[in-house]
């Protein structure tokens, strides 16, 4: 998923643009991103984040469950207590975290 140059397709290039936008504190899941965008799935979105999401908030977008990827627990739940983010034991709690698109 690169193009001729080794940068990100404009697809990713649109998922990361997204990401940064997500604020402090909310989280919006992998299917959230793409229904947003208007294109691609939930799995579009987590190979985007997986090749190219370093560079972004990454544990701001996570499972619809409110679950962060697999082996980045903990460094997810830390950051959203650094940030406020409204947690349910070991997961967002989607409902008063979801971040809707919105400024």
């Amino acid at each position: 998923m690169r193009d001729g140059r080794g940068q990100p397709p404009p697809y990713a290039e649109r998922v990361l643009d997204l990401v940064e936008r997500i604020p402090p504190g909310k989280v919006m899941s992998y299917g959230d991103v793409a229904e947003y965008l208007g294109e691609g799935g939930p799995r579009q979105v987590g190979r985007v984040m997986s090749l190219w999401g370093g560079a972004v908030p990454w544990w701001r977008v996570i499972h619809a469950d409110g679950t962060p990827a697999p082996g980045l627990e903990g460094e997810c739940l830390a950051r959203w207590r650094e940030e406020g983010t409204p947690v349910r034991g070991a997961r967002a709690d989607m409902r008063a975290a979801r971040w809707d698109g919105r400024a």
